[in-house]
């Protein structure tokens, strides 16, 4: 290979490496809430929409960080007061196809965000991203098992209130 091409690929590699990864979600739709919520139209938000309903932080560890993480987000309670949600249950799925059921009570009764943010960083698809249901396992042992961990759903694509 020659000199010239040799520079010219770690010149483009460093191009496409300094360009952000939210750079290329701005404005994207991250999130689909449907089911039983005002008027019973699905809700699309982009991750500023998201955060422009506030956010709150949760710091955990879990079985997935062994080590305390500071998480930001949405409250989920607000989001669900945000759609209209007239529900039970939200039925969490990813963008693998994963699928959890959670209670709409767990919002409020744990303070569950759903978060968009890793220690004050946007979270990439490769690292749980861009949404992750984020309980506070720290907090409150008592939700230190299998049945909250399954509901902490990752990759979050779209919510249905049923």
């Amino acid at each position: 290979m020659s000199s010239v091409l040799k520079t010219l690929l770690v010149g483009m590699t460093l191009v496409f490496c300094a360009i952000p990864v939210q750079a290329a979600d701005s404005g994207k739709v991250v999130l689909t809430v449907s089911g039983k919520v005002t008027n019973g139209e699905a809700v699309d938000f982009t991750l500023e929409e998201l955060e422009a309903l506030g956010t709150t932080s949760i710091t955990t560890s879990s079985t997935w960080e062994p080590v305390a993480v500071t998480y930001e987000g949405v409250s989920l309670a607000a989001l669900m007061q945000a759609v209209g949600a007239d529900g039970e249950t939200a039925a969490i799925m990813a963008l693998n196809k994963y699928r959890t059921e959670i209670p709409v009570s767990d919002f409020v009764d744990h303070g569950v965000i759903l978060a968009s943010r890793r220690n004050g960083e946007p979270m990439p698809i490769s690292k749980k991203g861009p949404l992750f249901v984020i309980y506070p396992f720290d907090d409150k042992p008592e939700l230190n098992n299998e049945i909250y961990h399954a509901r902490s759903a990752w990759q979050v694509r779209s919510i249905i209130i049923e």
